[in-house]
């Protein structure tokens, strides 16, 4: 399992404070460095239940062979789902590394990435689900426009949808280099060193794999699992996903809201499900300097009360 360098490795297993006997979950198992590091400190009596949605990952987990790891395919939005499958009630610790890893990058046939020539497919699973050349052959104009703005944070998304829209009345766009082309004519200026299409490819990688749908589903259940004083560790390197694991937790470790006024003593207030363990951690810079695709992420980490 090699090409991709798990970001703040040591800092997201030590945040974990696996015990030996304990049963986990890496609900993004990618090429496995973060598996590794937690099968290391179980003892033979531990568990580990690693998922991804990429049939890749899945085969690279399986051919470990070590029977204290089960590998499942299957997105993390479906936690809940796969720890019944397996007979496990509670967990002791979830990992959750948010978003694409360099595998998935550096693999032209992938289509996510405008650096090679390749089919728009953008999926994490491909054995399922939309492209991105099939949503960008049937979706309107609005929603294409709603996407590049909402997922890529694009000033310049009504433009790039209306260029799309036209140009596809003469061809499909079924290449990221079309994309890419049809993006870098639409954008007027762009940050110094960001391609033109950056943004864009993100939208729809985002929007193809509902990638932010997911994680919404996926941490109400990771709670639900955690038996007390386990940890949920959580790494995201998008600014929209790291907002909706902010307020996750925030919400999960406060009193609940009540109307002003109600005759409620804080002490009958039901308490939190958990309380948030240390402030959010960044990578070093040294790591930064190894793996810049690393300078965007942020943990955070709770325990379950």
């Amino acid at each position: 399992m090699t090409g991709h360098v798990s970001v703040l490795l040591a800092e997201a297993v030590e945040a974990l404070a696996v015990k030996e006997g304990g049963t986990y979950v890496d609900a993004t198992f990618g090429r496995g460095g973060h598996s590794r590091e937690i099968l290391a400190r179980l003892g033979n009596e531990g568990r580990l239940v690693a998922l991804d949605r990429d049939p890749v990952a899945v085969a690279a987990g399986q051919a470990q062979g070590d029977p204290r790891l089960t590998t499942v395919h299957a997105a993390f939005g479906r936690l809940g789902e796969v720890l019944d499958d397996l007979g496990i009630a509670q967990v002791d610790g979830v990992l959750l590394d948010i978003g694409v890893s360099s595998p998935q990058l550096d693999t032209p046939e992938r289509g996510m990435s405008f650096r090679f020539d390749a089919p728009l497919d953008m999926r994490m699973d491909t054995t399922q689900g939309e492209t991105a050349a099939d949503f960008l052959a049937r979706a309107d104009q609005r929603e294409i426009e709603r996407v590049v703005r909402d997922y890529g944070e694009e000033r310049f998304a009504h433009a790039i949808a209306k260029a799309v829209v036209a140009a596809r009345c003469e061809y499909r766009i079924s290449t990221t280099r079309q994309l890419a082309t049809l993006v870098e004519k639409a954008v007027l200026t762009r940050e110094p060193g960001q391609h033109p299409a950056t943004r864009s490819f993100q939208a729809l990688r985002i929007h193809v794999n509902r990638e932010l749908e997911e994680l919404s589903l996926v941490l109400p259940q990771a709670v639900a699992r955690l038996a007390g004083g386990g940890r949920l560790v959580v790494i995201s390197f998008h600014s929209l996903e790291d907002r909706i694991v902010k307020r996750f937790l925030r919400d999960e470790s406060s009193p609940p809201r009540l109307p002003r006024g109600l005759p409620v003593r804080a002490a009958d207030l039901p308490p939190p499900k958990l309380r948030l363990v240390g402030k959010p951690v960044f990578p070093s810079a040294p790591e930064t300097a190894a793996n810049p695709r690393a300078r965007s992420a942020v943990m955070r980490i709770a325990e379950k009360l």
